[in-house]
């Protein structure tokens, strides 16, 4: 992995090549090590490197964005030219005012684990191994994937803003499945993969497999739930793509979008992006080299705010949080970091007080329907149970939910203390269980469930 001079050399170089009023140049460096399998088997075993030079020049409110693999001298030259090229060709935006000035807030610059590290093929063969052994006193087959990233992020602009950070982190998820369609999942993730407890996702897959055999039916209609962590992460993440990002925000195209101040949600339910929770220990600023801050986004179920870039910041007519992404992306900004807040209870009290309702392990192919209402729709997926006199009765076959998000955290009846790191493309949320009343469920045609 790249250092933290050789990095800055290298952007100086770039911005010593480029003749624009502003120049911005961002190196990244990431390295992949990755082992999936599937029939409790070993089938891919990989390590790479990825190298991504960004340049973004900025003329007469011209802006180009130049991207490339090559940070040879012939390449820097060659996407230095390509950059200046564009701008010929580019349109002014009058709403472009600068890229950021220097961001004093100090930063973490290093936060490699060890325990990652030195987490080779050796250990993830014997995280596999493990979790294929315990499958198989159930009579189930794992697959999964054991994810490895190491991260390298350098920026310097013009404006003699200069930032370099280097981490790694891991994530273990494990599908274990057998006949009838039966199957159960689990995910875990850390900084340190020596900390990630491979036995506890053998052991919670495989129970929750077993008890998926002789799943019923149940009819559509609105059911009290308990969704467990990662289930309420993916709903936190599809809210968090509609509404928490400023571009969207400011293009009156988030749920968000004149309701600062207003209820939303239900006073029990808190979110905050909050970059500097130690339990992420991710990249501390964003791809123009501004400080990621800590940002209420919905408070006691009150609207408080949403995340912000340069760009959109200045239309916003406020500051950046910290929140670009790469500059060629067309997303605009979004958080990367989100906590929400704990309560008394626990996933055992929450059943316990449930005369009948419905244990969702987490969800399968989310996906937006209305996002305005923050409508999204998808299937429960990899232990789905009734709940009946405050003990799990039985398994229920998979079903579909076409629900409002906001309506269902409108609906929070109980948060439990523990919450856990759930990642997912790219963001990591550090969520609770929910009990949620009257959440909207249907049973799924025998075809479509065969499809999951």
């Amino acid at each position: 992995m790249i250092s933290k001079d050789q990095a800055l050399t290298l952007l100086e170089k770039v911005l010593s090549l480029t003749k624009a009023d502003m120049v911005e140049a961002v190196l990244e460096k990431n390295r992949l090590s990755l082992t999936r399998f599937a029939e409790s088997k070993i089938h891919q075993n990989i390590d790479t490197e990825e190298t991504i030079l960004y340049l973004r020049t900025a003329r007469d409110k011209k802006v180009s964005v130049a991207v490339t693999g090559d940070i040879s001298e012939e390449g820097i030259k060659s996407v230095v030219a390509r950059g200046a090229a564009m701008l010929e060709y580019a349109l002014p935006d009058e709403k472009f005012v600068s890229f950021p000035p220097p961001d004093s807030a100090p930063v973490e610059e290093n936060s490699i684990s060890d325990g990652t590290a030195s987490f080779g093929p050796d250990k993830r063969a014997e995280a596999v191994r493990h979790i294929a052994t315990v499958g198989r006193k159930g009579n189930l087959e794992g697959s999964g994937a054991i994810r490895l990233e190491t991260k390298a992020l350098a920026v310097a602009n013009s404006l003699d803003a200069r930032r370099f950070f280097v981490g790694n982190s891991a994530q273990i998820s494990a599908t274990l499945s057998g006949k009838d369609n039966i199957s159960g999942w689990a995910i875990e993730y850390n900084p340190d993969a020596s900390k990630i407890n491979v036995a506890h996702i053998a052991k919670t897959a495989t129970q929750k497999a077993v008890a998926s055999r002789a799943a019923m039916a149940l009819p559509d209609g609105q059911y009290t739930v308990i969704l467990e962590p990662a289930a309420v992460g993916q709903l936190l993440l599809l809210l968090a793509f509609m509404g928490f990002g400023g571009k969207t925000f400011v293009q009156q195209r988030s749920f968000m979008s004149g309701k600062l101040g207003q209820k939303i949600a239900g006073e029990n339910f808190t979110v905050i992006e909050d970059p500097t929770d130690p339990d992420f220990k991710t990249l501390p600023f964003d791809y123009e080299g501004v400080a990621r801050k800590k940002v209420p986004l919905i408070e006691n179920g009150i609207a408080s705010g949403v995340v912000y870039n340069s760009y959109y910041a200045g239309l916003g007519g406020t500051a950046s949080t910290g929140h670009a992404l790469p500059p060629n992306n067309s997303y605009g900004p979004y958080p990367k970091c989100m906590v929400v807040a704990g309560r008394e209870s626990s996933i055992e009290e929450m059943i316990k007080n449930t005369g009948k309702g419905i244990l969702i392990t987490h969800f399968w192919y989310l996906n937006f329907l209305n996002p305005m209402r923050t409508m999204v729709t998808g299937t429960t997926k990899d232990g789905t149970f009734l709940i009946e006199n405050g003990a799990i009765k039985s398994a229920v076959k998979n079903m579909r939910t076409n629900q409002s998000i906001l309506e269902a955290f409108s609906n929070i009846a109980a948060i439990s203390q523990e919450r856990v790191v759930y990642p997912q493309y790219s963001v990591l949320m550090k969520v609770p269980a929910m009990l949620i009343n009257n959440f909207n469920l249907a049973a799924e045609a025998e075809e479509e469930e065969s499809k999951c």
